[in-house]
């Protein structure tokens, strides 16, 4: 069965283009993951990514994914509320450019608000890096009903789409 996905490719050119949310209660922490831990990366890609059918990374080995989060351009950081891991991003840093390449929550933490946080974080640790050009992502048709929605009010827009098959 062929299935048509549409995907939007999104950015946002300046901190100061950034709509925040309110801020993250006390209860919850977002960190970079360091040192990295890949089974962490593993662990949130294959929770989060099932419901979104995330797939091109299931086939990859352990060193696939130590090779990946060892590479120093790629940066994890960890949502939890207390000790409880909540949700996670990956950012890919460019020469001029980050790449937010994967962003979420697992599902128990959907519907408290928390997507709008993790984005803002995200884009905010994103423009820390340095003089940027832009912050970027793409999200499709089967990520989280809101994904798109939230990715635009946070400032981000839209500079390409295309419907692809799968």
């Amino acid at each position: 069965m062929i299935k048509k996905i549409n995907r939007n490719y999104l950015e946002i050119f300046s901190i100061n283009d950034l709509r925040e949310t309110k801020e993250l209660s006390k209860d919850y922490s977002i960190k970079l993951l360091d040192p990295t831990n890949f089974q962490l990366n593993k662990f949130f890609y294959k929770n989060i990514g099932k419901s979104h059918q995330w797939a091109d990374r299931l086939i990859w080995t352990d060193q696939d994914w130590i090779n990946y989060v060892s590479n120093k351009n790629v940066k994890t950081y960890i949502l939890k509320e207390k000790s409880e891991l909540a949700g996670y991003f990956e950012l890919n840093l460019h020469k001029d450019e980050v790449e937010i390449a994967y962003l979420g929550l697992l599902k128990e933490y959907h519907n408290k608000k928390l997507g709008s946080i993790l984005l803002s974080s995200a884009i905010k640790n994103s423009f820390s890096v340095g003089n940027l050009k832009r912050v970027w992502v793409h999200t499709c048709s089967l990520d989280h009903k809101h994904a798109l929605k939230n990715y635009l009010s946070r400032g981000m827009k839209i500079f390409k789409k295309e419907t692809i098959s799968i």
